[in-house]
C-alpha cells in the first residue's frame, strides 16, 4: 500500500511538472511575441492612439486592441489597417511564428518590407496596400507556403517581382500594381491565374514573360 502511494505521488508531481513547464514556455512565446510587438509600436506614430492598450508589462499581448490570439495565447491576426499609422516595419514581426494575418494596408507606413516576415510559416494573408513603402519586395515571401493573399499595391516598390513566389502554390490573390516594379510579370505557378489589372501601373514592368527567352530581369534593379 505504501509502495503504491508513492507512485501515485511521483506520477501527480511529474504531472505537475510537466503542467509548469508547458506554462513557463507559453508564458516565454507569450512575451516574446509581446516584445516583437512592442517594437512595432515603438517604430511607429500612432496620433489616433489605436496602440495606446498595447502595454508591455501585461503577460501577454492577447488583450491588446487590434491583436487576436488562439487558444493557446499566440498571436494569430494584426489588424491595423486604416489606422493612421505612420513610420517603418521592424525585422522582429518575423518572430510571430504563428501569425496568420497581417494587415497593416491604408496607412503611411514608409521604409522597406522586411526580410524577415519570410519567417512567418503560418502566414495567409499579407496587406500591406495603400503605404509608402519602398526597397524590393523580398525574395524571402517565397518561404510562406501558406500563403494566400499578398497585396502591396499602392506602394512605391522597385525591382523585380521574386520569382520565389512562382513556388508558393497556396497564392490565390497577387495585387503589386501601382508601384515601379521592373522586369516582367512571371506566368508560372499561381501566376498563371493572377489578371493582369493586378500588375498594371508599374511604367517599367513588362510582360507577361515568355518562357525560356531572355532573362526576366535585364536591366531590372
Amino acid at each position: 500500500m505504501v509502495a503504491r502511494n508513492s507512485r501515485r505521488e511521483l506520477f501527480f508531481l511529474a504531472a505537475s511538472l510537466i503542467s509548469l513547464t508547458l506554462a513557463l514556455l507559453g508564458l516565454t512565446e507569450a512575451n516574446s511575441e509581446g516584445d516583437a510587438l512592442h517594437a512595432l509600436r515603438q517604430s511607429l506614430s500612432d496620433p489616433d492612439h489605436v496602440l495606446q492598450s498595447w502595454d508591455p508589462t501585461l503577460v501577454n499581448p492577447c488583450t491588446w486592441f487590434h491583436v487576436t490570439c488562439n487558444q493557446h495565447n499566440q498571436v494569430t491576426r494584426l489588424d491595423l489597417g486604416n489606422s493612421n499609422l505612420s513610420g517603418q516595419l521592424v525585422p522582429e514581426l518575423g518572430k510571430l511564428q504563428h501569425l496568420q494575418y497581417l494587415e497593416l494596408y491604408k496607412n503611411e507606413i514608409q521604409g522597406t518590407i522586411p526580410f524577415e516576415l519570410g519567417n512567418l510559416k503560418s502566414l495567409i494573408s499579407l496587406d500591406l496596400y495603400s503605404n509608402n513603402l519602398s526597397g524590393k519586395i523580398p525574395s524571402s515571401l517565397g518561404k510562406l507556403k501558406s500563403l494566400v493573399f499578398l497585396r502591396l499595391n499602392e506602394n512605391q516598390l522597385t525591382g523585380p517581382i521574386p520569382r520565389e513566389l512562382t513556388a508558393v502554390s497556396s497564392l490565390k490573390v497577387v495585387d503589386v500594381s501601382s508601384n515601379d516594379l521592373c522586369g516582367t510579370i512571371p506566368v508560372e505557378g499561381p501566376f498563371e491565374h493572377i489578371p493582369m489589372q493586378n500588375f498594371e501601373n508599374n511604367l517599367r514592368l513588362e510582360g507577361p514573360e515568355l518562357l525560356g527567352l531572355a532573362s526576366y530581369d535585364t536591366n531590372c534593379t
